[in-house]
């Protein structure tokens, strides 16, 4: 089955640290990717840029509407994402407890609804 894992963190905390420290994360992140790779879990992960270069986009009554910035105001704001592929929810949890972020912030972990067409469609 397939997960996203949303990697959640303060954005000030993340800016805020000594740049020594974000490369060691950031060189952590990148092995668990390899880690993950060679198990058969990885499917992608990328990282997002800061959430001031967000742009909302919201349609109401055939109208589109942009808002600069995140969905919502939050104390931690989507960083970037890992998608895997997991037998179940429990492996899914342990793989996601072992993001690097996850000891700054917050891992939320949501299988994956694969759509399919209708019948006759």
């Amino acid at each position: 089955m397939k997960y996203l894992c949303l990697v959640c963190m303060e954005e000030t905390k993340l800016n805020g640290m000594p740049k020594a420290e974000l490369d060691a994360m950031i060189a952590e992140h990148l092995a668990y990717d390899d880690t993950l790779r060679r198990r058969g879990n990885f499917l992608t992960a990328a990282a997002l840029q800061s959430v001031k270069t967000a742009t909302t986009v919201r349609v109401r009554q055939g109208r589109t509407a942009l808002t600069d910035g995140p969905f919502a105001e939050t104390k931690e704001q989507v960083g970037g994402f890992i998608f895997i592929e997991a037998r179940d929810l429990n492996e899914a949890v342990e793989i996601a407890a072992r993001i690097p972020s996850a000891r700054h912030g917050s891992v939320e972990v949501r299988p994956v609804w694969e759509l399919v067409p209708p019948a006759g469609a």
